[in-house]
């Protein structure tokens, strides 16, 4: 009993001295080991009477618990300390700024195609995408582009062969729709197209969406209503728009769409018109029985005019700056 409470006596110093958790496991395994001095103190208890095993037993049990506690209490301790340590060399000046990842800005160009696509998804629009090299007769012959028609020359088409060419307008998927497709017809066609000119007001590739509708009794004043209540969710309802008489190969009669700006300047945004019997033929759709009418939007100019941007080509330039304005509205 005396050997038991000198072994506790010492240990409780030697757990109390302990300044590092290396130097308390030590301790640890000498006491409490299964070749410490405990173990070796169980063993001289085979020499005890019944009764004084009982009465050791219980009092090694106490001591022991004991030791476990304080060693645990000391361990909790020196991590502490340790934690203090770690912290104050580790400190952090909270004034400085924090890193933090930057998130990405939709292009203003995306953003307007977003807003048409979902303007015309509740009129019931499927949008789908074209191919962006086209061949003449998709391009030019079936919307009845004359051979002679200016845009078929080399100074405004980026021509690869003799046959194929950069797209000059998405209207080249209303022939492939039409032939796919049979009436009712209602798509937009979304997608770059290209063209050899390039100015503040121009780009050699640009973005037009094109819509097409073919159905039976639609007539023009069903155009402008799509329109009209296109540009009002657009932009707003103080805006100023005109129709203009216009001529377009592909569809008769054809406007011209203005937007008169607050310096009662005109900024042409898109062209529209009655699809030319003519086209619907070349797909072979009856024109007696069914009518169509299509429009172009310019999603740059669009833009251009929401957003006030004075010059075309800073779309274009990647300035991070420029693109960070701008959000999806």
């Amino acid at each position: 009993m005396l050997t038991l409470k000198k072994i506790f006596k010492s240990l409780t110093i030697e757990i109390k001295k302990s300044s590092e958790i290396n130097e308390l496991n030590a301790i640890r395994i000498k006491y409490l080991g299964k070749k410490g001095v405990f173990s070796n103190c169980i063993k001289n208890f085979k020499s005890f009477s019944f009764e004084e095993k009982k009465k050791y037993i219980i009092m090694f049990n106490d001591i022991k618990k004991k030791v476990i506690s304080e060693i645990n209490e000391k361990r909790i301790e020196l991590d502490n300390v340790l934690l203090y340590k770690r912290i104050k060399k580790e400190k952090i000046d909270v004034s400085l700024p924090g890193r933090r990842l930057e998130h990405g800005s939709i292009h203003p160009i995306n953003c307007s195609l977003n807003n048409i696509k979902i303007f015309f998804s509740k009129l019931g629009f499927e949008s789908i995408h074209g191919l962006e090299i086209e061949d003449e007769y998709h391009n030019f012959d079936a919307l009845n582009i004359p051979k002679n028609h200016p845009s078929r020359n080399h100074n405004d088409t980026f021509w690869l062969d003799s046959d194929h060419l950069l797209r000059t307008q998405t209207s080249s998927m209303q022939i492939r729709i039409m032939k796919k497709e049979k009436p009712p017809i209602r798509f937009i066609f979304p997608g770059k197209v290209y063209r050899n000119d390039y100015d503040s007001t121009h780009t050699p590739m640009f973005h037009q969406v094109e819509g097409l509708i073919v159905e039976k009794n639609i007539n023009f004043s069903n155009l402008k209503w799509i329109i009209y209540n296109f540009l009002y969710d657009f932009f707003d309802k103080n805006i100023s728009i005109r129709f203009r008489p216009s001529y377009f190969p592909f569809t008769t009669p054809s406007a011209e769409v203005d937007i008169i700006t607050n310096d009662k300047k005109s900024l042409e945004i898109l062209g529209c018109g009655m699809v030319h019997p003519i086209v619907l033929k070349n797909v072979n759709i009856d024109p007696h029985i069914y009518s169509a009418c299509a429009f172009g939007i310019g999603v740059e100019r669009i833009t251009m005019l929401r957003y006030g941007v004075s010059d075309l080509r800073s779309f274009f330039e990647n300035d991070i700056k420029f693109i960070k304005q701008f959000k999806y509205i």
